[in-house]
């Protein structure tokens, strides 16, 4: 039997003591939390081994749209703080992506490659189906376009599909394309201009959006190096560009000497460490939730650092899927993914104005935008 699980507002994980010991629970009704979510859903399948928590932060834009990652948290809290943070993030890539959608997001925790099933999938299409239309879902880490064909035999609110069911295919590609547009509107600032020919820039993981950046900066003449933990993703970019020199892990590649560090693996790249480990002069990638906790972006503009924000440069590929929802046009999409470019430059303009890290400004100006479309969007239609 399926279980469903709502509650309207997220807050702290606390400990509550009892007779059996230590209990973690959450908080949902607290205060104290200031990134409050509209709505958490817990959803679990026992037959199929279904175990998801699909977030939305809000809607103030439109429907929340945000993909499903597929991954082993080591616990349930992992997962949920995960969720969480994602939710929020798609709601700021949104609003400066400049569409009509809220943020959401949804884990479902396990081994895709152990635990993805029919079933499963089906399972978790029903508890997007059953919120009749708050969320729509996609690919993330762990799903792909044929992974959505299967959501999508039980949700009508389902984008990022395979170009046979009518979909856009692979969101990777205009993913890819606008961290690549971030990275030149970067480069001009710092070096004048917006080419990466002879620069060298380290991409740290060279998974579905990783090797199509590298891709892209080969073709404009950057020098590049990528360090990955599976061996498979390095060997398949090593084959197409066996100039592409390989370093052992992340901590090599940070450290290295490097015009651009581009973070294209999971969040958290950016820590304390990093920060001061790092050589390159720009920092720009794939990656969600790069900054590992507040002040790091203070940390790096001290240091002389240009951050791009990882939610404006990555959003080509919630671009691609948002315009799939009226109909896929790839021209119109990428053409909108290119304005991502004419973004990030605003950005950096407005933090040189007001004295702020590009992270503060980026904030500013998506935070402006959901307050005024969303004050727009509550005028009352009388139907």
């Amino acid at each position: 039997m399926c279980r469903h699980y709502s509650v309207s507002v997220i807050s702290v994980a606390k400990e509550r003591r009892t007779g059996q010991g230590v209990t973690t629970v959450t908080d949902v009704f607290g205060s104290s939390h200031k990134d409050v979510h509209e709505q958490v859903v817990f959803c679990a399948d026992e037959q199929s081994g279904l175990r998801a928590i699909i977030a939305i932060h809000n809607t103030a834009l439109g429907p929340a749209l945000g993909g499903t990652r597929f991954y082993p948290y080591e616990s349930e809290q992992a997962a949920l703080a995960d969720v969480l943070n994602l939710a929020k993030g798609m709601a700021y890539k949104n609003a400066l992506a400049g569409l009509d959608h809220g943020g959401g997001k949804a884990v479902i925790i396990g081994d895709p490659a152990k635990d993805k099933s029919e079933a499963l999938l089906r399972a978790y299409g029903r508890f997007v189906e059953s919120l009749g239309g708050r969320y729509y879902t996609a690919c993330d880490v762990g799903t792909y376009s044929e992974d959505m064909d299967v959501v999508a035999r039980e949700s009508r609110f389902v984008t990022g599909r395979t170009v046979a069911h009518g979909g856009a295919g692979d969101s990777s590609i205009l993913t890819a394309y606008g961290v690549f547009q971030g990275m030149r509107a970067s480069a001009e600032l710092v070096h004048g201009t917006p080419s990466l020919r002879g620069r060298r820039v380290g991409v740290e993981g060279v998974g579905k959006v990783g090797h199509r950046l590298v891709e892209l900066l080969r073709e404009d003449g950057a020098e590049v190096v990528v360090c990955d933990v599976d061996p498979k993703a390095v060997e398949r970019v090593r084959a197409r560009h066996p100039e592409v020199e390989v370093v052992a892990d992340a901590a090599a590649l940070k450290a290295a000497d490097l015009d651009v560090f581009s973070p294209c693996a999971l969040g958290g790249a950016l820590d304390d460490a990093t920060v001061a480990a790092l050589r390159a002069k720009i920092v720009c990638g794939a990656a969600n939730n790069q900054l590992a906790h507040a002040g790091v972006e203070k940390q790096l503009a001290e240091r002389g650092i240009l951050y791009a924000p990882d939610y404006v440069v990555n959003s080509g590929g919630v671009i691609q899927v948002a315009d799939e929802i009226g109909g896929f046009d790839m021209e119109r999409a990428r053409a909108k993914a290119a304005q991502i470019y004419d973004t990030t430059s605003k950005i950096f303009r407005i933090a040189a104005e007001e004295g702020v890290p590009p992270a503060v400004a980026a904030d500013r100006l998506a935070e402006r935008r959901m307050s005024e479309v969303g004050r727009i969007r509550a005028i009352w239609l009388g139907q």
